[in-house]
């Protein structure tokens, strides 16, 4: 079978391509390297099964023969991260929505069928009374203004979604959707605001730690190979075609308790540096206090569970930047 991955140089992306090569899939990834990087598919440069074009999804004559020449795609591209949100808004809007429209065109002029993965932000704040609650796929959105920049990936997102769905509805077209929740593993970067990798990096230096607002925040995390395993199981699985799913790991943990496990399992000398919110992002800056998935209905449908604990998903980041 021949595969098209967007952003397939990316993070999750290079680890969804390992697999499907692994698997014996043909497999085309489209990159622009604007947050992904050559080293993470360069392993597979000499291999007849991949192919990689450098260019940006909003191509449209380079996207039409992508999608003609393969039968599935995995729409993985899109500009992601915290830093990134705050810094580039222009770049974070016009990747994921006018990107997602044009995968979404491409696809359904072919009938190609795809997966698209979102993520867990298009929930936004935790709505009044939910806090002790896991979210669920059909649990009510609450974003915070226009004014501000922090929710513009999340609504950039939930329009991905709302395409996605009305492509599925009107025009018949096969779609899935995956809510990824925090997804880490190797090859992930702090550059962008990821948290595990950046407390994971000062501390092998012996740099502070730094934790925004006071750290009670808490949220749960998933091992990219485990993610990986749920992108294929619900791309082949027939039922999960005009659905939503969440895809994560219900154990939870506060950003200070992650900050200590990381400091502990290093050996690091790092001290941990509380900033406010407005020292790091600029005035307004908005959060939710907690963000944890309900997986019953993935569960249900492809036996999906996390493999990984949370000790394990560090550690493996720890080795990484290690080499």
């Amino acid at each position: 079978m021949k595969i098209l991955i967007t952003g397939g140089a990316g993070f999750i992306g290079s680890h969804l391509a390992d697999r499907l090569l692994e698997m014996g899939e043909e497999v085309f990834v489209v990159d622009d390297l604007s947050t992904g990087s050559l080293k993470n598919v360069e392993k597979h440069s000499d291999q007849e099964r991949f192919h990689l074009v450098v260019d940006t999804i909003l191509n449209e004559a380079v996207m039409n023969e992508l999608v003609f020449k393969c039968d599935q795609i995995y729409h993985m591209a899109a500009a992601v991260g915290v830093k990134l949100i705050m810094n580039r808004p222009v770049e974070t809007l016009e990747t994921n929505v006018k990107g997602t429209e044009m995968v979404l065109m491409q696809a359904n002029r072919y009938k190609k069928k795809l997966l698209i993965a979102s993520s867990s932000e298009v929930y936004g704040k935790v709505m009044d009374g939910e806090n002790t609650r896991l979210l669920m796929e059909n649990t009510d959105f609450l974003m915070g203004s226009t004014t501000k920049r922090r929710w513009a990936y999340a609504c950039s997102k939930a329009l991905d979604e709302f395409l996605a769905l009305a492509y599925y509805e009107e025009k018949k077209l096969p779609v899935v959707i995956a809510r990824l929740f925090n997804t880490v593993g190797p090859r992930q970067i702090g550059q962008y605001g990821m948290v595990i990798p950046n407390f994971v990096q000062k501390a092998l230096i012996d740099k502070p730690i730094t934790v925004y607002g006071d750290g009670s925040q808490s949220r749960s995390f998933t091992h990219v190979a485990d993610v990986i395993d749920a992108l294929i199981r619900l791309m082949a699985e027939p039922e999960a075609v005009g659905q939503i799913f969440n895809v994560g790991n219900p154990e939870e943990v506060t950003i200070e308790e992650l900050a200590l496990m990381v400091k502990e399992m290093t050996g690091s000398l790092s001290e941990i540096e509380y900033i406010p919110y407005e020292r790091a992002y600029g005035p307004g800056y908005e959060d939710m206090q907690r963000r944890c998935p309900d997986i019953t209905k993935i569960k249900n449908l492809i036996h999906f569970e996390s493999k990984t604990d949370l000790k394990g998903i560090i550690q493996s980041v720890i080795d990484y930047h290690k080499k």
